[in-house]
This record gives structure tokens, C-alpha cells and sequence, in this order.
């Protein structure tokens, strides 16, 4: 192996893939024919190109620890192995043309940028409009997207005369087989830039923050997601923006619970109340709404009052909203009050426990707990 491509980039032969980057980087603004005409910076630029093309692919970086040059020729693991493909080969014998071959565009699509965003129930159910601030990439202002600095623009490359690509002849077990690949010193792009703008740095976009005015439909749910075209990042070099996606996070509310497309609660009314009988005023998402207790209510009873639940997303009716009724029962009576149930179940012919079998549920309220405190 006659080459040293970590010598070349200065590097040790334990570098990241990071080190490698950056030593390279840091050559090629020394040594790149725009900054250095000379020859000899020329070939030493081209040398340090072709180390990079090495060390920066793990597949040829580790065929070249192995003792093995991809770029000799020398050996090869497959069609890929030392740079060439199947195509490469069929446009030897046959001297077609790849159809993906030739500059590539510098402006590219934008990737796509997801944010969440918290919203409370009611909105949820009934539909907001909610302003959320997003840091994405935007087309640079001062040069709009081109890359390049004012008063200037790209120019041929002078690698590839503008093909973006560089042909080769290898070795292969077919023979020698002529082989093209991007151009290093454009990246394939056919055109360089000798004087990129200074706000973005020759990438055409910069990172910004800016604030979006978006519609939350009703029904939405957490982990429902809304998509807003065109509002992510916006691609290198003036390229098309990718999209936006709002994930929709609905935060806790204090009384009602939601399962679906119907809303919970639970409303506990004393042991009285649940005897004789109440109307209690229950706040709901809609408004006011009066709960009739009805005399003799049973502990776990759920009342429905209809179309007060959840909105059915792209639909315009509603779940159900469900009230639990719990009953309290008092665990510390005065002698005053204590007497006046013990006269009641005098009343009611309840002093003893009534035994029955568990489908039996007859009885009253205090029955069925003189009967609980019994069998403790």
C-alpha cells in the first residue's frame, strides 16, 4: 500500500469520521484552485480529495486498512468495491450513458419538521385557533437562496467543465472497465462558488424563528397530527420547502376524563341527598347543565347526558357525556346524630342485619351497610 491517505489528511488511523471531515474541510479551503492556481497546490488537492473519497466511506476505509487501495484498481469485493457498478460497466462495453449521470441540481427539498403543541379540552373538542412559534431554515434574504455572495455567481468547475462528474479506467474481472463518478472538487453539482454569501455561507437558507397561525379542527386527540404544506425547512440553494406537522398534545383536565369520543366525570353526593333525592348544577364544556339525583340513587349509577362528549373528528356530531355518581357516607357521627339513625332504622325495621343470598338486593341504604359492618 504506497498510499498514506491518513498522512495526507493528517489524521490518525483511529480518526472519526467527524476528524476526518473536518481535516479535510480544512485542507480543501487551503488548497482549492479558486484559492491556490498553482499546480503543485493543484495535484496536492487532488491527493488530499481522493484520501477523503477513502477514509470518508466505511466500506473503502476498511478495504485500505485491510492492506487494499479502492482506488488502484488492485482488488475488488463485488461491483461496488472499487467504485463502479453495473451500469458503469454495461456503459463500457456499451457506451451508453446513465440516465442519472451529468450536474446534479443544488437546490434540493427541505425536510420535513415536526413540532408539538399543547392545547387544553375545550379545545380539543370544540376547534381553536392557536399561534405556535417554529425555528426552521428559510431562503437566505441576502443572497435568496442562491448561495452565492452580491455581485457574484457560480462559476464552471474547472475539474469537470461543468459534467459533474469525472470519468476513470479500472481494472475489473472483465478487464478495464471505465468508470465515472461525481467530481470532487463540485461535488457533482458541475458548478463552484468562489464567493459565497456571507449570511449563509454559501448554503442558500438560514435558521430562523417565526411565529404561524394555525386551525385546530375539533376532535383532535393527543398524538393526532396536522399538516401545514410548505412550512417546514426550506431546502439548500432556494430549494422547495418541506412540511410542517403539529403534533396535537391535550393536556389534563381538572373534572372531566376523555375515553374516545365520550367525556367522564364523577359527581359524589351525600348519603341524604342520594335518599331523598337532589338536582345538583354540573358545569360542563357546553355550559351549565342541572343533574337530577333521583330519590334512593345507588352508589356507582351513571347518568348520560347525550351529545355533551367529544367532537368526531371530520364529522360534526358528538360523543356522550357520562356521570358517575358516587355516594359519601358519613365515618364520624355526633351522639346526636348517631341517635337520629339509630331511630330511623327503628322506622324502617332496619336494627338487624337482613340475610339474603347475593343476587338479593333489596333493602335499604343503611340495611346493606348494617349488613357491610357486620361481616368485618
Amino acid at each position: 500500500m504506497s498510499t498514506d491517505y491518513y498522512g495526507i489528511l493528517g489524521v490518525a488511523k483511529d480518526a472519526s469520521a467527524e476528524e476526518i471531515k473536518k481535516a479535510y474541510r480544512k485542507l480543501a479551503r487551503e488548497l482549492h484552485p479558486d484559492v491556490n492556481p498553482d499546480p503543485a497546490h493543484q495535484e496536492r488537492f487532488k491527493a488530499v480529495t481522493a484520501a477523503y473519497e477513502v477514509l470518508s466511506d466505511p466500506e473503502k476505509r476498511q478495504m485500505y486498512d485491510m492492506g487494499d487501495d479502492p482506488l488502484s484498481g488492485g482488488g475488488f469485493g463485488g461491483f461496488n468495491a472499487g467504485g463502479f457498478g453495473f451500469g458503469d460497466i454495461m456503459d463500457a462495453f456499451f457506451g451508453g450513458a446513465s440516465a442519472n449521470r451529468g450536474p446534479r441540481n443544488r437546490a434540493r427539498r427541505g425536510q420535513d419538521a415536526l413540532i408539538r403543541m399543547q392545547i387544553d379540552l375545550p379545545a380539543a373538542v370544540f376547534g381553536a385557533t392557536k399561534d405556535i412559534t417554529v425555528e426552521t431554515a428559510e431562503r437566505c434574504g441576502s443572497c435568496s437562496g442562491a448561495g452565492t455572495a452580491p455581485g457574484s455567481e457560480s462559476v464552471t468547475c474547472a475539474m469537470c467543465k461543468g459534467r459533474g462528474e469525472i470519468q476513470q479506467v479500472q481494472r475489473s474481472f472483465l478487464g478495464q472497465v471505465m468508470t465515472a463518478r461525481p467530481c470532487p472538487q463540485c461535488q457533482g453539482f458541475g458548478t463552484t462558488i468562489p464567493h459565497p454569501c456571507h449570511e449563509c455561507s454559501g448554503a442558500g437558507r438560514v435558521r430562523t424563528r417565526r411565529t404561524l397561525t394555525i386551525q385546530v379542527p375539533p376532535g383532535v386527540d393527543t398524538g393526532t397530527r396536522i399538516q401545514l404544506q410548505g412550512e417546514g425547512e426550506v431546502g439548500p440553494n432556494g430549494g422547495q420547502a418541506g412540511d410542517l406537522f403539529v403534533e396535537v398534545v391535550v393536556a389534563p383536565h381538572p373534572v372531566f376524563v376523555r375515553e374516545g369520543d365520550d367525556l367522564h366525570c364523577t359527581i359524589t353526593v351525600p348519603m341524604t341527598s342520594a335518599s331523598l333525592g337532589t338536582t345538583i348544577p354540573l358545569q360542563t364544556l357546553d355550559g351549565e347543565e342541572l343533574i337530577d339525583v333521583r330519590p334512593g340513587t345507588q352508589p356507582g349509577e351513571v347518568l348520560m347526558l347525550r351529545g355533551r362528549g367529544a367532537a368526531r373528528l371530520r364529522s360534526g356530531s358528538r360523543g356522550d357525556l357520562h356521570v358517575h355518581l358516587g355516594v359519601e357516607v358519613p365515618t364520624r357521627l355526633s351522639d346526636a346524630e348517631a341517635d337520629l339513625l339509630r331511630q330511623f332504622a327503628e322506622l324502617r325495621g332496619e336494627q338487624a342485619p337482613r340475610v339474603g343470598n347475593a343476587g338479593d338486593h333489596g333493602g335499604g341504604i343503611f340495611s346493606r351497610l348494617k349488613d357491610a359492618f357486620s361481616s368485618k
